[in-house]
């Protein structure tokens, strides 16, 4: 049998970025990390386009 293949959004790949960028410079845990990940994405996509 095959194993399903997960697909990631491009929210999921940004937000995995983001995650992985906090773990690296901080000594929080994957579930803060997590948090800290889709409160600054958030953040960041309320930035008007043209600002950012």
């Amino acid at each position: 049998m095959i194993p399903a293949t997960t697909l990631l959004t491009p929210y999921e790949k940004r937000l995995k970025l983001v995650q992985d960028t906090i773990l690296t410079y901080s000594v929080l845990d994957d579930d803060v990390a997590g948090t800290l990940a889709v409160h600054v994405l958030h953040a960041l996509d309320s930035i008007p386009e043209k600002i950012r």
